[in-house]
């Protein structure tokens, strides 16, 4: 059974979000090789985008063409450079690191492609994201995808209820070799893409040749620095760097060296050896929670990057602040990146890193 697909006994129509990619493609053919009726919507966002550009709708037409289904294209760019660009460039330019496809799934993704799809008649709005959704007794929950290496839950934790109900994720219960060896053998002309890390938005030269482009007046040396405030060396841009970085830093140390700290008032990045990038806690603003509220203090696991682990913490809260203290030190805490909260493998909520304690 199709995840958020159990109470699902009858042919329904259903936009899938589309890239051409492997996965948007493999969402779309598998909901379709189950007897609904699949619309291909594809929202063109940002010239260059790595999936979501005016390439990227000829590629998902051509699936679609493929596939013997409709296809639409919405045209996103106004909302995208308002809601996901300006915010992007505004954080890096005040010191944070910022999480903009959390910002992308909840506003574009989920909330103007979902809303075109359902213009179009669909009761449902799928996409190929690696995540869960359960529906106990019209209360839905979202939990962890099946493969551990391709879980996008992070990403997806400020979703409405009102969202979630009309949201399908078909490959929430597959591993990713599964997908690939199905749209292999299904013949589907899907773009095989590398497994990037970076945001789909950030063109080739890097963010920091994108924030120059939209704000010049950043772009002028400072001092590299230690926490006594000993220079070490020069950087081009503040903004090209993050907390727990430590490749790039164009310095020699006697140990390993990371950013612990960026200073924009003072045109600073700030290093030291790993133990100084080390948090215990954080604050946070602007919570989500993707169900009832629970009680403060709330003991459960939370996540502050993509690629971090949960790790056990107390999370005490009053109205949409709270402060999460971790059971042990946490590497690179960093404001702008969401902390997410989880029970085992459910979604619980997040809000947004403010400031590291």
């Amino acid at each position: 059974m199709l995840c958020g697909m159990s109470d699902m006994n009858s042919r329904v129509r259903v936009a899938v979000g589309m890239s051409g990619g492997v996965d948007s493609s493999a969402a779309a053919a598998l909901l379709l090789d189950q007897g609904h009726e699949v619309v291909g919507l594809t929202a063109h966002m940002w010239k260059g985008s790595r999936c979501c550009s005016l390439e990227d709708v000829d590629r998902a037409a051509t699936v679609c063409r493929h596939l013997g289904i409709r296809h639409e294209m919405v045209n996103a760019v106004e909302e995208f450079g308002h809601d996901i660009i300006e915010p992007f460039v505004r954080d890096y330019a005040e010191g944070r690191t910022p999480s903009p496809c959390v910002t992308c799934n909840e506003r574009i993704k989920f909330g103007l492609c979902l809303a075109a799809g359902r213009k179009l008649g669909c009761e449902y709005f799928a996409t190929g994201h690696y995540a869960r959704i359960e529906n106990r007794s019209g209360s839905y929950h979202m939990l962890r995808g099946h493969d551990p290496e391709k879980d996008q839950t992070y990403f997806l934790h400020r979703l409405s209820q009102e969202q979630l109900a009309h949201i399908l994720f078909p490959l929430g219960g597959m591993r990713k070799p599964e997908v690939t060896a199905y749209v292999k053998a299904r013949g589907l002309p899907a773009l095989f893409r590398g497994e990037s890390q970076d945001l789909c938005f950030v063109p080739d030269d890097g963010h920091g040749a994108m924030i120059e482009r939209y704000r010049k007046e950043l772009k002028k040396p400072g001092d590299i620095v230690k926490r006594d405030g000993r220079v070490l060396g020069v950087h081009g841009g503040f903004y090209n760097f993050t907390i727990g970085q430590r490749k790039g830093l164009g310095i020699a140390w006697t140990e390993p060296l990371y950013v612990s700290d960026v200073r924009p008032e003072a045109n600073q990045v700030v290093v030291g050896p790993r133990s100084e990038v080390m948090r215990d806690a954080c604050r946070l603003h602007d919570i989500h929670w993707m169900n009832e509220v629970p009680v403060s203090p709330l003991h459960c696991d939370v996540q502050t990057r993509y690629r971090h682990h949960a790790v056990p913490a107390k999370v005490c809260f009053d109205g949409n602040r709270a402060v999460v203290q971790f059971s042990e030190p946490q590497f690179a805490i960093t404001s702008g990146q969401a902390a997410v909260f989880y029970s085992e493998k459910e979604v619980l909520g997040g809000g947004w890193i403010e400031v590291v304690l």
